[in-house]
């Protein structure tokens, strides 16, 4: 069983260390923020066998500089691999109709807008969303026909709107 007061107290007593540590190491105090969280993750879901450990401390610092090292080798054959092919071609911008639509969909509550993109844009039938969602059918269904008649009313000018992916992403 793991002892969450004694891991708090390694927490409370090396944190800032390894931040600056991590700081040394990347040269970036975000991606310091980001190591150190990552070490002490690994560390909470090993701390049955870690809490013996004689330096957990140590065990952390090798954490981190190790996904320094893994995040540094990632990003040299990112930066490799986009010295090769080139940057990736400019976005096209979005249509005016995706535009107004994607304005449209924030409007409407989280549920009547989830089951409209789980629905037209995943394809997936009510029986799925209702599944997915954990709700009855009948309930989708009023998502369904509440979202499309508050769409129909947010976007009177449009009178065929498609949802498509790229129209909202």
């Amino acid at each position: 069983m793991r002892d969450a007061q004694s891991f708090d107290e390694l927490y409370r007593g090396t944190a800032r260390r390894l931040l600056r540590y991590g700081y040394a190491v990347t040269g970036d105090h975000t991606e310091a923020q980001d190591l150190v969280q990552e070490a002490f993750a690994r560390a909470w879901r090993q701390w049955g066998r870690l809490s013996a450990h004689p330096a957990p401390e140590a065990w952390l610092r090798l954490v981190v500089a190790r996904l320094a090292t893994d995040r540094w080798r990632r990003l040299h054959r990112w930066r490799a691999t986009l010295s090769r092919t080139g940057p990736p071609p400019d976005a096209p911008a979005p249509s005016e109709d995706g535009v107004l639509l994607v304005r449209a969909l924030r409007q409407l509550p989280t549920a009547q807008r989830q089951a409209l993109a789980l629905h037209y844009l995943f394809d997936m039938s009510v029986e799925e969303i209702a599944r997915e969602a954990d709700v009855p059918v009948g309930t989708v269904k009023s998502w369904l026909s509440r979202g499309r008649s508050r769409l129909a009313a947010l976007l009177p000018d449009l009178s065929t709107v498609k949802l498509e992916a790229n129209d909202v992403s």
